[in-house]
């Protein structure tokens, strides 16, 4: 529509002052009442052609009006051309909304988008700060698979270190007596730390702990395979939890993946003059005084390796196996230095490099100021959930009158999980997000619940038409000025994934959703729908039909499920 609209006034604005070099951008006006679409070109143009910018916007208005998809056009202020579009135009500018609500065809042969995402560590239970990194990270990789493109969520589990010297060492004498694949997370966890409570006290533990993981990375095979028990009975945890989140692993290599390739690049980087020598034979980065880098340790005086070096190597693989075309990573704020230290590292290297980004985050915090001070003690991810969820069901409770269901338990987790998640999408990344339980359950407010409500309403309208097709009129009539603000929202839907995928922000999308919901829920309060006929109902029932495919589509890009009846 814009891009017609813009061909246009540039034929026009040609002919009437010989112009050469210049684009006409249109936008959609903030306020309805101005219009369909809107342009300040005249203002812009009026100091080069020495015209008033009414004068340049009479030209263009004239210039709308003649062409057959605009009902009218007008200059206003100070020279702004505003354009309304006739019925029939705008309806066929709706198809690309419909066609947005299903996939589009993946283009598997371009190279591959990888997005890091989830990176739980192995023997602990999810925290309810992991849920940040978990379903921002999911909500992208289904925004760039929605629009096409080959995307692989890439799970980067901590399951290597001197933790597993410490675990081995707790369960040699605390835990023997049960086997490990019997026991829970949460009961290795309970080892763990009785470990660092009895290490206080003993600090021989510790250098009891490092021989322990010596003899693993040795290839010891007895704790090789407690090793193996520990993150399988971690996995089986974490399964069910991803389950609840609507969260898929694509591809998942954890630490211990890359024990045999960090040599490679350990020798890369001594051989380019990248790693030098540091203190007590320590292997460092040292970075240009431009850069503003503290040196990056990469290798310890004693020989072994840490996180920095994994993830060398970790880079390496992943552009010799899949060459994609862009990495993200999806992890906190408080990891920005090591990215740009990562970053800028592989650059000295010399690597052919995708696009790489550090998609950082905020740290989460309560409303309640209980829950976020709880003297050190982590608050588990599931236990929020389960929380949220008893929540939900005092709200269905105490709404009875209003939301009708014929399964209490599941809307309760549809509701209890999505205003979770939802909580969290609905707030930009880049700074702290505050969750508030009033908040994210209102079902008034931007909240999951608010957007299930209006899901499940559109469909109860659609279903009580008894109508199976849902067409857009022929025979157009005049729009009401709600019918007209919704489709001008419906519009929005194409450049409001694309600016969420394009700039990783999730809340752009979220935001929009509430957006629409608002104004689908004021259309539904003044514009009968079911009690008309003809060519207004129809048209009706298409808008409420596109809206509800709207809403489930981007619920589900953010990894929230709509109920058909609520």
């Amino acid at each position: 529509m814009f891009e017609r609209l813009a061909e246009k006034a540039k034929i026009a604005l040609c002919d009437k002052y010989s112009l050469e070099d210049f684009a006409v951008e249109w936008r959609r006006p903030q306020e309805q009442s101005h219009g369909d679409a809107a342009t300040s070109i005249a203002l812009q143009l009026a100091k080069k052609l020495q015209k008033k910018p009414q004068e340049i916007a009479q030209v263009l208005k004239e210039a709308m009006e003649g062409d057959p998809t605009v009902e009218k056009a007008e200059v206003a202020g100070a020279g702004y051309v505003n354009v309304w579009l006739k019925p029939v135009s705008l309806f066929r500018e709706l198809k690309e909304a419909r066609d947005l609500c299903s996939p589009k065809p993946s283009r598997i042969e371009e190279r591959p988008v990888i997005i890091d995402f989830f990176g739980p560590n192995i023997a602990k239970p999810l925290g309810i700060h992991h849920i940040l990194t978990t379903v921002i990270g999911q909500s992208l990789i289904n925004l760039y698979r929605h629009l096409g493109y080959p995307v692989i969520g890439w799970s980067y589990p901590g399951d290597w270190g001197t933790q597993f010297g410490k675990l081995w060492i707790a369960y040699q004498q605390w835990g023997e007596k049960k086997p490990v694949r019997k026991r829970t997370v949460e009961e290795l966890l309970s080892l763990y730390v009785r470990f660092h409570d009895e290490a206080e006290r003993n600090p021989a533990l510790e250098e009891e702990a490092r021989g322990a993981f010596a003899k693993l990375e040795e290839g010891d095979q007895m704790l090789r395979t407690f090793r193996e028990d520990v993150v399988l009975v971690t996995k089986q945890s974490l399964n069910s939890l991803c389950d609840r989140l609507h969260v898929h692993i694509d591809v998942e290599t954890g630490e211990s993946f890359y024990e045999d390739k960090m040599k490679p690049i350990i020798e890369e980087g001594t051989k380019k003059g990248v790693f030098k020598n540091g203190e007590g034979g320590a292997l460092i980065v040292e970075f240009s005084t431009e850069l503003k880098l503290p040196p990056l340790l990469l290798r310890k005086s004693d020989g072994s390796t840490l996180y920095a070096t994994r993830d060398l190597a970790m880079v390496r693989y992943r552009l010799d196996s899949y060459a994609p075309q862009a990495a993200y990573y999806v992890v906190g704020s408080a990891q920005s230095l090591h990215f740009q230290q990562l970053f800028a590292t592989c650059r000295l290297l010399g690597w052919d490099l995708p696009e790489m980004e550090h998609v950082a985050f905020g740290h989460m915090r309560f409303a309640d100021a209980a829950m976020s001070t709880r003297k050190g003690t982590a608050l588990r991810l599931e236990d929020v959930l389960d929380e949220a969820v008893r929540r939900a069901n005092e709200v269905i409770a105490e709404h009875r009158d209003s939301i009708q269901t014929d399964d209490e338990s599941s809307l309760a987790e549809m509701m209890g999980v999505g205003s979770v998640v939802y909580g969290i999408l609905s707030q930009s990344r880049k700074v702290d997000i505050i969750f508030d339980w009033k908040k994210v359950l209102a079902l008034d407010g931007n909240s999951a619940p608010y957007l299930q409500y209006t899901y499940a309403r559109a469909r109860s309208v659609l279903r009580k038409s008894e109508e199976k097709k849902f067409m857009f009129p022929k025979d157009a009539p005049s729009l009401s000025a709600h019918e007209r603000a919704l489709i001008g929202v419906l519009l929005q839907f194409s450049d409001v994934l694309e600016d969420a995928r394009a700039n990783r922000m999730p809340h752009t999308l979220a935001n929009y959703l509430y957006e629409l919901c608002q104004t689908f829920n004021a259309f539904y309060n003044v514009d009968p729908i079911l009690k008309t006929e003809g060519s207004v109902r129809a048209l009706r029932l298409a808008l409420t039909d596109l809206a509800s495919s709207v809403l489930k589509t981007g619920a589900e890009i953010l990894t929230l499920r709509v109920p058909e009846r609520m």
